[in-house]
């Protein structure tokens, strides 16, 4: 065979090879450059058939290593596996800090491993649980405060994988307790990491979650019972909401209003919120281990029909 006859052939072969790993391009891109045909001809010339075997082996075995084509999502889970995992979410148990209109946790135990007079019976371990849904770290959904509106069971589980935007004002309710969030404050945010994506979770980072378990702290009531902590604002929240059209929102703190309004019974920013038909994640932690940009935040919980509200398990996916 002349030599001209042969890189007609191996371009050829190279050529048949292309159209027989389309779909494995995405996970062979380097490899796939090198054979196009000005390359692969120059390539070939110099290097010999040799090269034509063992690409296409490299590919096949690049398949085989990160599994099926039509598995994308398996490939992107690979690639989550690989990240940090910050666990936003406190442990509940009798005690912890809450709403002081709620009654405190029980829990009897009902089940043990060997036989006991106080169980029902024995050989495993089971539990029963008496608490309010708003308990821990937790869901409002917006029947919460609004008849007729979504209750726990009927958030979409599209909503539970968001975008995570931390605005970080810490320094700031350190220095004023009675801190609300400004909205020059987040166009700050958006100014140092870009216009906050629709669809986002964002979340209020105050480092109130320190304070942790010690209810007192948490409400730090001063002389005349009036409460002292840090609290969103309406026009952040209208802009949120209208404007970026964000899915879901959190904080540390027990309510979305400042202390000095819950005090005088004011509710309305929490209202707001649960109005537009939004749910928002309450006594959160850790954000302090997150970035303000680029993380995910998973947002799951329990699916009681018709449910007010229920512990929730929140965590960020950090890159």
């Amino acid at each position: 065979m002349q030599a001209g006859e042969m890189a007609s052939k191996r371009c050829g072969d190279a050529s048949h090879f292309k159209s027989a790993s389309r779909k494995a391009r995405s996970r062979s891109f380097c490899l796939a450059k090198l054979l196009k045909c000005p390359v692969r001809r120059s390539f070939a010339q110099r290097c010999g058939r040799g090269v034509l075997v063992i690409v296409p082996l490299l590919v096949l075995g690049s398949s085989a290593v990160f599994g099926a084509d039509d598995k994308p999502l398996w490939l992107i889970q690979r690639t989550l596996a690989s990240k940090k995992y910050v666990d936003l979410t406190h442990e509940f148990a009798p005690g912890i800090p809450r709403w002081p209109g709620f009654p405190d946790e029980t829990r009897k135990t009902i089940y043990w491993y060997e036989k006991r007079p106080d169980t029902m019976g024995s050989g495993f371990f089971a539990e029963l649980f008496t608490h309010v849904g708003q308990w821990g770290t937790h869901v409002d959904p917006p029947a919460h405060f609004i008849k007729g509106l979504r209750t726990v069971d009927q958030i979409d589980l599209k909503e539970m994988i968001l975008p995570l935007v931390v605005i970080d004002v810490h320094e700031e309710a350190a220095k004023n307790p009675d801190y609300t969030l400004s909205l020059d404050r987040v166009k700050k945010w958006e100014k140092d990491h870009g216009q906050i994506p629709i669809a986002a979770f964002v979340a209020m980072r105050t480092d109130w979650s320190k304070r942790w378990p010690d209810a007192a702290k948490m409400e730090n009531k001063d002389a005349n019972g009036v409460a002292h902590y840090p609290g969103w604002s309406l026009p952040v929240l209208k802009y949120l909401y209208e404007e970026r059209k964000i899915t879901a929102s959190g904080h540390e703190t027990t309510d979305t209003d400042p202390g000095i309004a819950t005090s005088k019974e004011d509710y309305s920013l929490e209202r707001y919120i649960l109005s537009t038909n939004h749910y928002q994640i309450e006594l959160l932690t850790n954000l302090d281990q997150v970035p303000e940009a680029g993380a995910l935040a998973v947002v799951s919980f329990p699916k009681p029909k018709g449910g007010s509200g229920f512990p929730a398990r929140v965590f960020a996916i950090v890159p």
